[in-house]
């Protein structure tokens, strides 16, 4: 599992086999389709009906550093956000059902 992510981590960082551009905010990034199906059935199902070779997805109201801190997270498995940002971060993650993040509680307990 840690070769996995270290393999994937690496892929990403190196833009290696990159097949899908993901666009918002007029800023874009390259991933790879099989990470993003495999942590998200919304890009799943928006893949498997537009089979493209290299899409570019346009995302709408998604705040291009919540696209990267997503992203980071699928391919890194763990990412760090705001305490501030985190609603809002949470939000973005639901909209795509990013598996992880999607069921994460809405509610943070206060200590």
């Amino acid at each position: 599992q840690t070769n996995m992510v270290s393999s994937f981590k690496h892929l990403r960082d190196e833009k290696s086999f990159t097949d899908i551009t993901l666009a918002c905010d007029g800023q874009t990034c390259k991933a790879h389709k099989m990470v993003l199906s495999a942590c998200s059935p919304y890009f799943k199902a928006l893949l498997e009906e537009n089979p493209a070779k290299h899409p570019i997805i346009i995302l709408k109201d998604v705040p291009f550093q919540h696209l990267t801190a997503i992203l980071e997270f699928m391919y890194a498995g763990e990412v760090n956000v705001a305490q501030d940002q985190l609603p809002s971060f949470l939000k973005t993650a639901e909209r795509l059902k990013v598996k992880g993040l999607a069921e994460a509680p809405q509610t943070i307990k206060q200590e």
